[in-house]
């Protein structure tokens, strides 16, 4: 039987779009009037990065950016580029400036980057020989230097809605010229949609995939009718290809959040066997351990603040110790952590205080908590009233710390569960009654 191969460029480059208008999703940062899109019409490029789930279009808009601002685009990936590389595209960059051309340097996985590589692109970035555009699917608050994080602009990248993904696919069959001969008499969109996480790039993987299958299992008369690509279709797919399992993609996501609410939810062992499973499929240990300290403060908090000791002194050791004898000492966290008792009120507490900030009026600190180092502000009563706590019995005395308008206002609400029922009776005796303590 003949078999109908794929072509030689994947559906997923076939595809991608060449303008922002062709783009589907991401309307926050490239809608009319939104910070991208602005900046491509303006032609005001500056360096910045995109965080958002793999599939999103990170690398997609780079490209359309280089391509309407006419610069010229080099693309590198973290995880096999070096300060090597960087340097050849910096001497390219120079010789592009001396002739009045822009250089788009456009780095994936730019989290995998260490601290000698992220330096080595200070200096151009900062000088507008390069303008960086940076992609990752980490916190660009734990992964980016400071001094190169303050040099770009971070951008969110939202997860592709189900009507995106529909869209994507629609133009994918319409437009592509492999696809647009063929014809469909079904398409399990919803399971598809479901197999991809929201990644588009792997929803045009696995569609593509299962059209191939389909056309080599048909006979020569059937190779151009109509085709069903089934729920049963898809699943032998992934089967076959594996094609969602990969770290990147919605399996990371998936068995990354079953471990954080198993370890929440107190189940040492659920804990253990999400741990094993991101381990053997070849998750970073770092990353695991990021998320531990992370867990410690917002679900463990007061309750058994050595959690946080115990996932910080982890994530020192396995960043020095490294696999396969990091597992254990992430296993010793992991257990510790989901064994504690629970709770969440410093997170709430620290939500509850930015609620204030950025829905109310900035009010002034009161004078009596403000500094005097000069005779003026003395003279202007900076300092003056202030009671020093320490002068007083049980170094405690009844004093405003808050802006008049947000006076005895509580934030803070501790549990009785573990060690933080000590600081809630502390805090009940000390402030009787001027707060729900």
């Amino acid at each position: 039987m003949e078999k109908v191969n794929l072509p030689q460029i994947p559906l997923a480059e076939r595809v991608r779009p060449k303008t922002i208008d062709e783009f589907c999703g991401q309307q926050a940062l490239l809608g009319r009037g939104k910070p991208i899109r602005l900046m491509i019409e303006r032609d005001t490029l500056s360096p910045f990065i995109l965080w958002g789930p793999p599939g999103t279009g990170k690398t997609t808009i780079a490209q359309i950016i280089a391509e309407q601002t006419k610069s010229d685009f080099h693309q590198l990936n973290a995880v096999s580029s070096g300060v090597k590389d960087i340097r050849e595209i910096i001497e390219i960059a120079s010789t592009n400036k001396s002739y009045g051309k822009r250089t788009i340097l456009f780095i994936d996985e730019i989290h995998r980057f260490n601290k000698a590589q992220q330096d080595a692109l200070l200096h151009s970035v900062e000088a507008g020989l390069i303008t960086l555009i940076g992609a990752t699917t980490e916190n660009p608050s734990f992964e980016v230097i400071p001094a190169l994080r303050s040099r770009a602009r971070v951008y969110i990248l939202d997860e592709l809605t189900k009507d995106d993904l529909q869209t994507i696919l629609k133009r994918a069959i319409e437009k592509d010229e492999f696809l647009s001969r063929l014809k469909f008499e079904e398409i399990d969109e919803d399971f598809l949609i479901y197999l991809s996480g929201g990644d588009a790039r792997v929803l045009l993987s696995i569609f593509e995939a299962a059209v191939i299958s389909e056309l080599n299992e048909a006979s020569d008369d059937e190779k151009y009718g109509t085709i069903r690509i089934s729920k049963e279709v898809l699943e032998n797919i992934v089967q076959k290809k594996n094609i969602v399992y990969d770290k990147g993609g919605e399996e990371h996501y998936n068995v990354i959040s079953a471990f954080i609410k198993s370890v929440r939810g107190s189940d040492p062992d659920a804990a253990l066997y999400w741990l094993a499973r991101m381990l053997e499929g070849g998750e970073d240990p770092l990353f695991i351990a990021r998320r531990l300290v992370v867990l410690a403060s917002e679900d463990i908090g007061n309750a058994s603040p050595n959690g946080l000791v115990l996932a910080e002194a982890a994530f020192g050791a396995v960043d020095k110790i490294g696999m396969p004898e990091a597992r254990i000492i992430l296993a010793q966290c992991t257990t510790y952590l989901a064994s504690s008792p629970k709770s969440n009120a410093s997170y709430l507490g620290i939500e509850n205080a930015y609620s204030d900030v950025k829905n109310k009026p900035l009010f002034p600190v009161p004078l009596h908590l403000r500094n005097a180092p000069t005779k003026l502000m003395k003279a202007i009563g900076y300092h003056k009233g202030y009671k020093y706590a320490h002068d007083y019995e049980s170094h405690f005395v009844l004093e405003n710390y808050l802006p008049e308008e947000l006076k005895d206002t509580q934030y803070y609400f501790p549990t009785e569960i573990g060690q933080e029922k000590h600081l809630l009776d502390r805090l009940k005796a000390l402030w009787k009654g001027r707060k729900k303590y």
